[in-house]
């Protein structure tokens, strides 16, 4: 279990970011919390402060380059290291095709893809001079097989599968491993909005018969996040109930 080591988590103040964080929290690891709102940020902070564990809030814009170079620098001042990065920070803007906006498009990769990258780039210089580190990207199921009114969603996630099969041969050699983690559908509020119907037809896809819960993403992230999982790199482990095999 990552005990005593420094985790740094994107969109961590809801959803399954909130629950990633809190998880690596119970397991021993001290948290840099950053999302845009800071008040929801610090109310997570004080949750882990609560459950007896260490955490410090950053509000940052994972798509500005000086931010993500800021939340690094915030984790090293306050802890002295970083051992584990989760690009979890997301967004969608879901249109078909023919009806999308181009300004759209721009902000789902944008957010989803180059914050990842902007992030990563900021840590990796940690990681490869401490000779150790753990980068987990969220991507998606949709990313691996599509899905109709989602091409900007898809693309960007997709595009993350690709930037951690790179930069886990990159980084390797210096013990830093890089894997994605694809949720399928999961219960979030993102979901709670759908109408009932479109989610008795997803269920219908998943052979275990229920969306997945924020919680089956974060146990796959300690999984990732863990020292024992020193010899994975490069991988995407999908957790989707069997939608997509």
């Amino acid at each position: 279990m990552p005990k005593d080591r420094v985790a740094v988590v994107t969109g961590a103040s809801r959803g399954i970011g909130r629950s990633i964080a809190l998880a690596l929290a119970g397991a021993g690891a001290r948290i840099v919390a950053v999302d845009l709102g800071l008040p929801e940020t610090e109310a997570l902070v004080a949750e882990v402060k609560a459950l007896g564990g260490e955490a410090v809030a950053v509000a940052g814009n994972v798509t500005v380059a000086a931010d993500a170079e800021r939340m690094i620098e915030t984790a090293m001042a306050t802890f002295g290291r970083v051992d584990i990065l989760v690009n979890n920070a997301g967004i969608t803007r879901d249109a078909l095709l023919l009806r999308m906006k181009d300004e759209d498009w721009d902000a789902v990769l944008t957010v989803n893809l180059k914050g990842a990258f902007l992030c990563t780039r900021a840590v990796a210089k940690v990681m490869t001079k401490q000779r150790y580190g753990r980068i987990i990207n969220i991507a998606s199921v949709v990313g691996q097989m599509g899905n109709a009114g989602q091409a900007n969603y898809c693309a960007s996630k997709a595009g993350l599968i690709g930037l951690t099969k790179s930069n886990a041969r990159e980084l390797a050699k210096r013990n830093v491993t890089v894997n994605a983690v694809a949720p399928g559908f999961i219960a979030t509020a993102m979901t709670d909005v759908l109408p009932e119907k479109v989610k008795e037809e997803l269920i219908a896809q998943i052979p275990l018969d229920r969306l997945g819960t924020a919680d089956d993403i974060a146990n796959a992230v300690l999984f990732l996040a863990a020292e024992g999982s020193g010899y994975i790199t490069g991988q995407v482990l999908a957790v989707n109930g069997g939608m997509y095999m």
